[in-house]
């Protein structure tokens, strides 16, 4: 069985990581989305929301599974017996990093591959904070995120300011 990790803060998931997911489960008999629990930036939802809504968006998909990690990710998928870190590209601003990001992957983990995937046409000019930002203003982001990830965002910023106000 050969398995591959998608990992990320998906704060909130997107419809661009799904269209992701589900073409790396095309590539791979499963696909870990593993939501890092400790990122460096300020969240919207805790881990355990960012699973529940991951788990939700994911059910009918078979190969997609959702987990946690805490670890350096070449450790998490070093440890879940992977072969290969999925990354999606949206422009070529993504590229740069994400290339780094590879670089040290290979270096501390040489037997796992990194596998770009480009974002699909509709999904490629948004990211999470984009769609964070459009719903703290109020904006309608049920065409960037499924159903139920729109109502937790419509939720969270009815009760809190929004981002960037002081």
């Amino acid at each position: 069985m050969i398995i591959a990790v998608y990992p990320g803060s998906f704060d909130p998931v997107t419809n661009g990581h799904l269209d992701i997911a589900k073409r790396a489960a095309r590539l791979f008999d499963r696909v870990v989305m593993a939501v890092f629990d400790k990122p460096n930036k300020r969240l919207v939802f805790s881990s355990a929301e960012r699973v529940a809504l991951l788990r939700e968006a994911t059910a009918a998909e078979p190969r997609i599974e959702v987990a946690t990690y805490a670890s350096l990710t070449a450790e998490y998928v070093r440890s879940i017996g992977a072969h290969a870190i999925i990354r999606g590209l949206r422009a070529t601003g993504d590229f740069e990093a994400e290339y780094q990001l590879a670089q040290i992957n290979q270096t501390l983990a040489p037997e796992i591959e990194s596998v770009f995937l480009m974002a699909g046409q509709k999904y490629a000019a948004f990211s999470s904070s984009m769609v964070r930002e459009l719903a703290s203003l109020g904006g309608d982001v049920s065409w960037l995120v499924p159903p139920h990830v729109a109502l937790a965002l419509q939720r969270v910023y009815t009760h809190r300011p929004a981002e960037g106000s002081g």
